[in-house]
């Protein structure tokens, strides 16, 4: 149990006064005060005032006994018995009886002796566990424990009775006592167990469980430690009740096998990429009771789906009959079925709420929409108006200006008819993105060990290489498109969206040299340039096609139809995983050695583009109609070009052997370089 639960404190008398509450059995040394009462002392037996009982005949030994024994039965010395503690046993103690007495009556009382000391003890041990600290479990197993002790106490009771009546001999004694001794023997021995052990909470059910088992072979012992077992649990249940029906921790003394840890807030769902709140603000303990270790993931997930639906301000109590009352456990498994029942419940309720009243699908169609490109036009448009700010430096970019524009171009294109556009806004990342794919640890990225400069960063970048879209999710939303999920789609925008840039370009390079093509320089080097052109734009368009209908069109469908099927939240939450996962590996984002290559090319793409337009007027304005072009500088593009795509065909071939999908790449780009 954790020392740091607040218990009140046990009142002072409880301590100050043991003859009031039995304690004082347990002091190592009686006061003088007690001592001057009796004629023996604690520490050994040593005759008072009283003769010893050898003196007597054989007949008179035998009631003086019986009227010891009677009190030893209730934990009382007596003026020929006395209690001693056992050295090295703390609050263990036995009984002593005088050496004079006749052999056989001796015998008889040594008999008898263990039930006296198992009463002690299992008096201490309710006397003890009945204090706050010890929790619930522990305060009902001491009340089981008390109410069968007034039993006891009311046999003695009756054979005190029978005794002042002259019908009560020695052996007389040992027959009524004689039946008790297994079942105070059982009990004692799972005292002593949880006391040295100090068992609290669920260790106390699984001893009480353990020992039930053990005494299978004696009927009467097994059903009064399944009774104890009971009696002891019903707090415990109580408190799994509210868990499965409510969805709320209602443990004073931490003894549930759910811990929650407050310090995790929802909030850092939106916040924090390594966000542990759905996995580790409720989480399980290592002590769960056995009797419920087989649906303790079910009574986990069925608190937590509760415990969502309570924080969104939904009605999220699992309707309760008298037959769905957790009071008690059994072969029948009747808890099983009310926990299953309850799971059932919770799971499609919220699986309900999150559909239907917030729209996930709905919410991941628009993200779909924005940050995977499925609506360009939009884009297109900001394109047209952002150019110039995203070729500046990081340094030297406004945000403000880029969200106004972006806002512009979402107000006047198709988008404005979707009433999340307003969710939308953008960034400006601080690195490039093979640098920031380097820092997310939790990728399983697949880099080579052998090329460590890979990631290094570029000199310059610009906001065309580090623009993004951060899209506003709210709870209970946040759960399945959290901060991490978010991110994933951020890295997946970032590569479409240069790849579109690039695209852009090389179209205003081939518009370029459509309009002079009525100058017919077939044979120029005009010509090879818009060669060379075509097949930039064959590769990048190659790309885009691959990225679009092989890897996220069929991705989003598959993923789209186990949303519809899925039966729980968790469910939803992988398959949405899966699909970010599987998209990020087939767009080549986790084998930087294959998206270097690529960026290469794109590099050379941009470069191309930018100096078409001057290589194409400058060499028509030197020749005055009979132009060619420079030819050294496109001989040196189409050399660069031409030698980053065939150094990455043996790369594709490598990796396709492990990654099939790669493929459907290879067989899109690599034959770029060959259709000229």
């Amino acid at each position: 149990m954790d020392n740091s639960v607040a218990c009140p404190s046990t009142p002072r008398w409880n301590i100050e006064r043991p003859f009031l509450t039995g304690r004082f059995h347990q002091e190592t040394k009686l006061t003088s005060q007690h001592t001057q009462y009796k004629g023996y002392s604690v520490n050994s037996f040593s005759p008072g005032k009283e003769s010893p009982v050898g003196c007597y005949h054989a007949s008179v030994q035998e009631l003086l006994v019986i009227d010891d024994i009677l009190s030893a039965l209730v934990g009382i010395e007596g003026r020929y018995t006395s209690i001693k503690k056992v050295n090295g046993k703390e609050d263990h103690f036995k009984f002593q009886i005088d050496a004079s007495m006749d052999l056989a009556l001796q015998e008889l009382a040594k008999r008898m002796f263990p039930l006296c000391e198992n009463f002690l003890l299992i008096n201490q041990f309710v006397e003890s566990r009945s204090q706050f600290k010890n929790g619930l479990v522990n305060h009902a197993f001491a009340a089981a424990l008390r109410t069968l002790l007034l039993d006891y106490q009311a046999m003695v009771a009756q054979l005190e009775h029978q005794f002042r009546l002259g019908r009560l001999s020695m052996q007389g004694l040992w027959f009524y006592c004689q039946p008790l001794m297994g079942t105070m023997q059982a009990l004692s021995t799972v005292i002593q167990k949880a006391s040295l052990n100090k068992f609290t909470g669920s260790a106390v059910l699984n001893l009480l469980q353990s020992q039930a088992k053990a005494m299978s072979g004696d009927h009467v012992v097994r059903s009064l430690l399944e009774k104890m077992t009971q009696c002891a649990s019903t707090a415990y249940l109580s408190i799994l009740e509210r868990w499965v029906y409510e969805g709320v921790i209602d443990d004073p003394y931490d003894e549930f096998f759910i811990a929650e840890n407050k310090s995790l807030q929802k909030e850092a769902l939106i916040q924090d990429y390594d966000a542990k709140y759905w996995q580790q603000r409720y989480s399980l303990k290592d002590d769960i009771p056995s009797f419920l270790s087989s649906a303790a993931e079910t009574i986990l997930i069925t608190g937590k789906y509760l415990n969502v639906m309570r924080e969104c301000g939904h009605n999220a109590q699992v309707p309760m009959s008298d037959n769905s009352k957790l009071t008690n456990f059994g072969a029948n498994h009747h808890h099983l079925e009310c926990i299953k029942a309850a799971y059932d419940f919770a799971s499609g309720e919220l699986l309900t709420l999150i559909k239907e009243k917030y729209d996930l699908t709905g919410k991941l169609r628009s993200i779909k929409r924005y940050l995977l490109l499925d609506q360009g036009d939009f884009l297109v448009h900001f394109m047209d108006m952002a150019r110039e700010e995203l070729a500046k430096r990081l340094d030297e970019i406004s945000v403000e200006k880029l969200q106004s524009l972006l806002e512009l171009a979402l107000r006047t294109t198709a988008a404005a008819a979707d009433p999340t556009h307003e969710d939308l806004t953008c960034c400006v990342e601080r690195s490039s993105l093979l640098k920031r794919l380097s820092t997310l640890k939790d990728l399983d990225v697949n880099r080579p060990v052998s090329d460590s400069n890979d990631l290094e960063e570029p000199i310059s970048i610009t906001g065309l290489e580090t623009f993004s879209l951060i899209y506003k999710v709210q709870w209970p939303l946040s759960l399945i498109i959290s901060r991490k999920a978010l991110t994933k789609y951020q890295l997946i925008f970032r590569f479409l969206f240069h790849c579109e840039y690039v695209n852009r370009q090389l179209c205003g390079a081939w518009q370029v040299h459509q309009g002079v093509r009525k100058l017919k320089m077939r044979g120029t080097g005009i010509s090879r340039s818009s060669l060379l052109c075509r097949s930039m734009l064959k590769f990048i368009n190659s790309l885009l096609h691959y990225l679009t209908f092989e890897v996220l069109e069929p991705n989003w469908h598959v993923m789209h139809c186990r949303l519809q099927t899925a039966k729980s939240i968790d469910e939803v939450i992988r398959c949405h995983d899966f699909f970010l996962e599987k998209c990020l590996k087939e767009c080549l984002l986790l084998l930087p050695e294959v998206l270097k290559k690529v960026e290469k090319l794109k590099s050379t793409c941009l470069q191309y583009a930018a100096a078409a337009q001057w290589l194409i007027s400058s060499s028509i304005e030197l020749t005055s109609g009979t132009a060619t072009a420079d030819s050294n500088s496109v001989l040196q593009f189409e050399k660069d070009f031409n030698s980053e795509l065939q150094s990455l065909e043996p790369i594709l071939n490598n990796y396709s052997q492990a990654e099939p999908y790669l493929k459907h790449l290879a067989q899109w780009i690599l034959g770029v370089g060959d259709d000229r």
